[in-house]
């Protein structure tokens, strides 16, 4: 199986950061205004781009200040049955944020697009976390 990772410092507490991962607010502001979210494991996170398109992911684990997990249930058909995890390394200037989307069965199209929509969406997170506004869909370019 193929995925998609990334790396990024930010200069926020893991725990501000990890707020921003599972509290509907903090989604709504970094990933896209229309979020529907509970931090509760078992859950389904519901994040709509425009009136045709939405993304439902199960969140599978949740582990404060340290770890989230989503399964993806609904999306693109390359995204069903994929895993995204955050893992979060507190350090002396922040926080490091792994990123982890696998399960991609191909490097494809979609795999690339997503790859570099991460980047742009973990750079919102960023900005959420350090400055307290982010750059959300579709705002994200």
């Amino acid at each position: 199986m193929k995925s998609i990772c990334h790396r990024l410092l930010i200069k926020a507490a893991p725990e501000t950061v990890y707020n921003a991962l599972t509290q509907e607010e903090g989604l709504s502001a970094w990933w896209t205004p229309e979020t529907k979210a509970k931090p509760e494991t078992g859950s389904i996170a519901r994040f709509a781009f425009g009136p045709d398109y939405f993304k439902e992911m199960k969140i599978t684990n949740l582990e404060p200040f340290s770890k989230v997990e989503w399964l993806c249930v609904k999306a693109y058909e390359e995204w069903i049955g994929t895993t995204i995890t955050f893992e979060l390394q507190p350090v002396e200037r922040g926080t490091v944020l792994f990123l982890h989307h696998y399960g991609w069965k191909a490097y494809t199209r979609e795999f690339a697009v997503c790859s570099y929509d991460w980047a742009l969406f973990l750079r919102s997170l960023r900005l959420l976390c350090e400055t307290g506004k982010g750059m959300p869909y579709p705002d994200q370019g």
